[in-house]
């Protein structure tokens, strides 16, 4: 009897793989996450403002010491009457909210869900990966690598908003590429002759589902971080262009302008419309609970921001938000007054976010021009000054020791993606290879648009969103090197040994700088072995 034999395009075999090289990352993400017991840079608003959504509903005020009272076990009377104004939307914070509710009001418990989204979203880039390439090794291999990155593993042990935007952003473009597959497979069999006039197919390719999906997710990235517009408007240019060019294959005259009709009208109510609705949705809190912001901000008569990322600001003006809704009000009314006050909210934020923020200053704040370079990581946690013989430190006499969280992006991973991403350029463009598209736009409407913000305070951990298209363009230059057949050659053999040398590098690199991304005990020499450029200090 002949007994079949698993190979590695399998789908048993891709995704049992995908999801070992997940739980790979999981466990590096879980391991001493509780360490340290403090709060790091912006969780002192994050966490906070989640277990306050989780007990009431919105985000309220607290009170003065509250970090040190949490810290001491302490939850209960720390939270004021008052809503506090928030710059950032609820999604991410909704997810804290989540661990807090599993595992308590602790480091551990406000960690715990950027560990596993962090995770969830290695797994992603596998299948994302292997859609794109029809390869189980290639898609494992941009997951590892996007496993062994610092930015990614850091961020997925803080409570900080970033990974959450990240991996909602990866769901979403993971859709679209899906959908570019779906969308030509449908084509097919609705037009298995060349199309000889008119549009082509156009009621059977009204629904699309992944576009739905993609919406939802988009709507959801946006709920956490409003920068997730860009890749949406990015991305819905592209899923045209590609509809129209399924429509040229397909034998349609004219394709960019009748797709655009056909395709895009139905593509903007999957991705904008749906986007729209869902981020509506995300601010349920909110305009449930509209009155209380509206009073507390009418009495005070004006508008103060509490959160701040890495400083506290408060802004006074003449602008008075409405009128808070009248007793009697109720039904439609008063949900048009909700919405309205939500409106006046993010004009508000907006103005913060645009304005209040440019004349502030911080000292991990970097220029976005080198972010893909590793021009400036940014510390969230440090033990300095430990003296030898003293809480495990073993320095030589007249030095010291220390521990150190540091954002700061795998150095092979980083250097190595800034010159895929050239060669991804020069391939889309020249041997119009749509998924090094993927790698190029998703890293332009990442990263590109807060060229435009570079006078106000912004650090280089937000370029996690751009990570996966960084990853991208790495794995499919390793798999155009090693190319499509599996007889050896020299080409081959070399492709190989490249792209496996490039990996083993990166997994000594991670090694190397794995106490300064979890707060391991480094004498002071050892510490400046890793700290390899000046800017970096």
């Amino acid at each position: 009897m002949r007994t079949s034999r698993l190979r590695a395009d399998d789908p048993v075999v891709g995704w049992v793989s995908a999801a070992g090289v997940a739980l790979f990352a999981l466990v590096l993400r879980l391991w001493h996450l509780g360490t340290p017991h403090q709060f790091e840079f912006d969780e002192t608003y994050y966490a906070k403002d989640a277990w306050s959504l989780l007990h009431h509903g919105y985000v309220r005020e607290y009170a003065e010491g509250a970090d040190e009272a949490i810290l001491d076990g302490t939850t209960s009377g720390l939270w004021e009457g008052d809503p506090s104004m928030i710059v950032h939307p609820d999604v991410g914070k909704w997810l804290i909210a989540l661990g807090e509710w599993a595992f308590g009001m602790d480091p551990f418990g406000w960690r715990v869900s950027a560990a596993v989204v962090g995770s969830l979203m290695v797994l992603v880039m596998c299948r994302l990966v292997r859609r794109m390439t029809g390869s189980t090794l290639l898609g494992c291999t941009a997951g590892l690598l996007l496993s062994l990155d610092g930015l990614q593993l850091v961020l997925s042990r803080l409570a900080l908003l970033d990974i959450f935007l990240a991996f909602f952003t990866l769901c979403a473009i993971a859709c679209l590429v899906n959908d570019r597959f779906w969308y030509r497979d449908r084509l097919a069999r609705l037009a298995p002759e060349p199309v000889r006039s008119g549009w082509g197919p156009v009621r059977g390719l009204l629904w699309r589902p992944w576009l739905l999906v993609g919406g939802v997710c988009f709507g959801l990235a946006v709920g956490t971080k409003w920068t997730a517009l860009y890749p949406l408007a990015a991305f819905g240019i592209l899923v045209w262009l590609w509809s129209a060019s399924a429509r040229r294959a397909a034998g349609v005259r004219r394709p960019v302008l009748r797709s655009a009709v056909v395709d895009g009208i139905p593509a903007f109510v999957h991705l904008v419309v749906v986007g729209l609705v869902v981020y509506l949705l995300t601010w349920t809190g909110w305009l449930v609970h509209a009155d209380e912001y509206e009073e507390h901000l009418s009495a005070t008569q004006y508008t103060r921001y509490d959160h701040m990322e890495g400083d506290t600001a408060v802004s006074e003006g003449d602008d008075q938000w409405p009128t808070a809704t009248e007793p009697d009000a109720s039904g439609p009314a008063e949900v048009v007054q909700s919405l309205r006050s939500l409106w006046h909210y993010h004009r508000d934020v907006y103005a913060f976010h645009t304005h209040f923020l440019n004349d502030s200053d911080h000292t991990y704040a970097s220029k976005p021009s080198g972010w893909l370079l590793l021009n400036r990581p940014v510390g969230v946690a440090a033990d300095t000054g430990i003296q030898p013989g003293t809480r495990g430190c073993d320095a030589p006499a007249g030095s010291d020791c220390l521990r150190q969280v540091l954002l700061l992006g795998t150095p092979t991973i980083w250097w190595g993606g800034a010159l895929a991403l050239l060669y991804a350029v020069a391939i889309w463009l020249g041997a119009r290879d749509w998924r090094f598209g993927v790698a190029v736009i998703g890293t332009a409407s990442t990263w590109l648009p807060w060229l435009l913000y570079d006078d106000r305070p912004i650090f280089s951990f937000y370029a996690v969103v751009t990570l996966p298209f960084v990853v991208l363009a790495i794995v499919l230059a390793m798999g155009r090197a090693i190319g499509p057949s599996r007889t050896p050659t020299p080409r081959r053999t070399a492709g190989v040994v490249a792209a496996g040398s490039f990996v083993v590098l990166t997994i000594i690199n991670f090694a190397w700088f794995w106490p300064i991304w979890t707060y391991g005990l480094l004498t002071h020499a050892e510490w400046l072995d890793r700290i390899w450029l000046e800017r970096w200090i």
